[in-house]
């Protein structure tokens, strides 16, 4: 099924695409980065669209619920287990401060999913509160919106809901690493398409002010490398500042998911999330499982894969491996597809040796294992400048919706827009490429 074909006349095709083209900022959106533009938005169905309108009150529930659950188990109420595992490689100091009163309710203010197109409808594939494509996100609303269409958020969805991630007194302080650097372009873009309160500041020229409020675009596990961590740290628990996303790094694993799937743990989130929330994440969450080595009793098999312990997971058949191997978090190889091994992809000795690696690194940075659902292929238009015409792309798609979670006692949540990322349909990991189109997302007629 063909979800998002454009026909329209080359020519028309041409100079929107060249309008699109011309708004693009001097200095680009990514740090030598460039991806193929789309003639027209990627439309989703109407249908589809309720569902991501509606998607953003669940995943904010979800959080709060993975919130309850580190507690619980960290205080005793819950198994001691839970919180082992989400504070597997991480610095005394972190761990520490995720204790603090003052953060214990504090959740990331932004949500972005990574959601795939499959044959039987759509997954979540991963959660990120850390995501980077804000402002290009942005950008993509606005430049596809003054060329005339109509896209999800519309022009200002975006930097509106960044906007009220903040409290609308005091300068807003975007901190990006030199790890983070490859986005800087598009924060600065966004902070100047809203107002003097918003600046990007590097790790050389970081500042900040008494009532700032401070946005976090770096990773925690880069710490080392942020010179100012410990001022920022001693400020935001002060009060002089408000800190976002908090230094919680439980919050930004990707086990998390997996932990949805966890038998032990099915009746504290039904309890916590409720019957149709409950519901709702595990009709599109993968089956995940937390790849800990430790042996089973005899009689024992872990659930869903058949298999009575990880090393036979090396043994299975490239048929039998619709099975993706991920870092769960708090590693540079965590983030984009560094650390993803495809089972159905990888040669027999490749996929052994993924077993090991993840074997043999739980105790230090522990892996997920997730049902793979393949994705659906999908049609896009996208304008070749150098042949002058506009071409059919035939390949599979990532949703990414952006959810803004407002500022205040009983917060918002928002939906600001949609970014598609069409990878060609032999790429085997759907991600941003320099041969991937990327267009916001508008509702089909």
């Amino acid at each position: 099924m063909a979800w998002c074909v454009s026909n329209m006349d080359n020519r028309v095709a041409a100079e929107r695409a060249q309008l699109i083209r011309e708004q693009l900022p001097e200095g680009g959106l990514f740090q030598g980065h460039k991806w193929r533009i789309a003639t027209s938005p990627f439309t989703l169905p109407s249908t589809l669209v309720k569902d991501l309108e509606k998607l953003g009150r669940v995943l904010l529930r979800f959080y709060q619920t993975a919130n309850l659950l580190y507690h619980h188990s960290c205080s005793g109420k819950l198994p001691d287990w839970i919180a082992h595992w989400l504070n597997m490689g991480k610095p005394d100091s972190l761990i520490n401060i995720q204790g603090e009163t003052k953060l214990k309710s504090a959740l990331p203010n932004v949500i972005r999913p990574d959601i795939l197109l499959t044959e039987n409808g759509w997954s979540i594939t991963e959660l990120d509160s850390v995501p980077g494509g804000i402002g290009l996100t942005a950008w993509l609303n606005r430049a596809y919106t003054n060329v005339g269409f109509e896209v999800i958020g519309g022009t200002s969805g975006m930097t509106n809901g960044f906007d009220g991630i903040f409290r609308p007194d005091g300068n807003v302080r975007v901190m990006v690493s030199d790890e983070s650097a490859t986005y800087q372009p598009e924060m600065e873009w966004i902070c100047s398409a809203l107002d003097s309160r918003f600046s990007v500041h590097e790790t050389a020229d970081a500042c900040w002010s008494d009532g700032d409020s401070v946005y976090r675009f770096f990773e925690l596990f880069d710490l080392k490398n942020i010179s100012y961590w410990n001022k920022l740290q001693d400020d935001m628990l002060s009060g002089q500042i408000i800190l976002t996303p908090p230094p919680k790094p439980f919050l930004e694993e990707k086990m998390l998911l997996a932990l949805l799937w966890n038998g032990n743990l099915t009746e504290f989130w039904q309890r916590e999330l409720g019957g149709g929330f409950f519901r709702l994440m595990r009709d599109h969450v993968p089956r995940g499982w937390v790849m800990d080595p430790a042996p089973l009793p005899p009689h024992a098999a872990l659930p869903g894969l058949d298999l009575t312990s990880w090393v036979q997971l090396r043994g299975l058949s490239q048929r039998e491996r619709s099975l993706v191997i991920k870092k769960s978090g708090f590693s540079n190889d965590a983030w984009g597809a560094r650390s993803v091994h495809m089972g159905i992809d990888l040669p027999q000795a490749e996929w052994a040796e993924a077993v090991d690696q993840a074997l043999d690194e739980f105790g230090q940075s522990p892996f997920i294992l997730q049902q793979f659902h393949k994705p659906r292929r999908v049609e896009q238009e996208w304008f070749d400048f150098e042949a002058d015409e506009s071409r059919i792309m035939n390949g599979r798609v990532r949703l990414c919706p952006y959810y803004f979670v407002g500022n205040g006692e009983k917060p918002e949540v928002k939906l600001g827009g949609v970014m598609a990322t069409v990878c060609p349909a032999d790429k085997k990991i759907i991600h941003g490429m320099s041969s991937a189109i990327l267009a916001p997302c508008s509702v089909s007629a």
